[in-house]
């Protein structure tokens, strides 16, 4: 046998298995077409599984299931039952708004100038925020915090003072740092008094709580401004989405005749 008649040989052999392994699965010579196969596999992707060849077997195997026991039903006329077809009238009318529903997004792309617009619009619900980086001082009396503003004043360091003077075991240490946070994280005559104060300053007068008397600087102060428009993209296509389809359902059923 010629080296090239057996190359043929071995290429046919190849082909044959290649197509083999294409080939769809029937039942009962019913054939489960790879339309099928690939819409399966398209809705598992779409959920966020992974496609590789072992998924493909798996769906293939499950249709393959499906049409055994589906040719079963039919040998016993459950096919013909005014349920089943009920059933089948709702699902293919659901499949098929679904369908027309996807086509309508897919050609009706937002721009960014209509992203841009709803953008503006919802800013407005993203309130600016501010946080304060404060320490203080806490001591008993009224008296005692006076001493300690006369002793700030004298040039005195602020963290010197509150180390040494404050009775906040949880501050002192750190010179009476509180690190940052937003004004409702403190009772509300301290949180008042500290929004009060420019940067670097400090409180004129003693502030008095149910826990003593409290001088507060105030270190910085930042102010958090709302998402950007790319950071909230996703949503707002959504959003603009979600009302497009809205109106068009609502003009679908006006123009249709429903008694």
């Amino acid at each position: 046998m010629s080296k090239f008649f057996k190359q043929t040989l071995i290429a046919a052999a190849l082909a044959t298995v290649a197509t083999a392994a294409l080939a769809t699965p029937t039942v009962n010579g019913v054939a489960i077409s790879q339309q099928r196969i690939d819409a399966v596999v398209k809705m598992m992707e779409a959920q966020g599984q992974q496609a590789n060849p072992q998924m493909a077997d798996m769906v293939a195997d499950q249709l393959v299931t499906a049409e055994v026991l589906r040719q079963e039903a039919v040998k016993k006329g459950m096919d013909k039952s005014v349920d089943f077809l009920a059933e089948m009238e709702n699902a293919q009318a659901m499949s098929l708004a679904n369908r027309y529903i996807k086509e309508f997004i897919r050609t009706n792309p937002v721009t960014d100038t209509q992203l841009n617009a709803e953008y503006d619009k919802v800013k407005a619900e993203f309130p600016e925020k501010k946080s304060y980086h404060a320490r203080h001082i806490l001591v008993k009396t009224e008296a005692e915090a006076k001493a300690l503003l006369d002793a700030l004043k004298k040039g005195k360091p602020f963290d010197a003072l509150a180390k040494e003077k404050s009775i906040d075991p949880g501050s002192k240490g750190n010179g009476g740092d509180l690190g940052w946070n937003e004004p409702a994280t403190f009772v509300a005559p301290f949180s008042e008094a500290m929004v009060k104060l420019a940067k670097g300053q400090v409180t004129a007068t003693p502030v008095k709580t149910q826990f003593g008397y409290h001088i507060i600087k105030l270190d910085d102060v930042k102010t958090e401004a709302a998402p950007s428009v790319d950071q909230l993209r996703p949503q707002l296509e959504q959003r603009i989405q979600s009302q497009r389809i809205e109106a068009l359902i609502k003009d679908l059923k006006a123009k249709a005749k429903i008694q």
